[in-house]
């Protein structure tokens, strides 16, 4: 079986790190990072057997700024 590589962003919120697979928007949370990517792997695969990627694109990524007074 061929392998590919996907980004995974994790936040931690409270007691839980949550990761989000940033090319295909799976989502999935653990207690500790390796849980918390454990599950998303799974969730990913899960998620790329229904629909799977058509055309090999990588995301661009990049930061940016706000004000601390911007509110939520």
């Amino acid at each position: 079986m061929k392998s590919k590589m996907f980004t995974a962003v994790l936040r931690k919120e409270e007691d839980m790190y949550v990761a989000k697979c940033v090319e295909v928007g799976t989502v999935s949370q653990g207690k500790t990072v390796e849980q918390a990517l454990a599950k998303l792997k799974e969730a990913t695969e899960l998620y790329l057997e229904e629909f799977p990627i058509k055309e090999e694109s990588k995301p661009l990524m990049t930061v940016f700024e706000v004000a601390e007074s911007a509110k939520a």
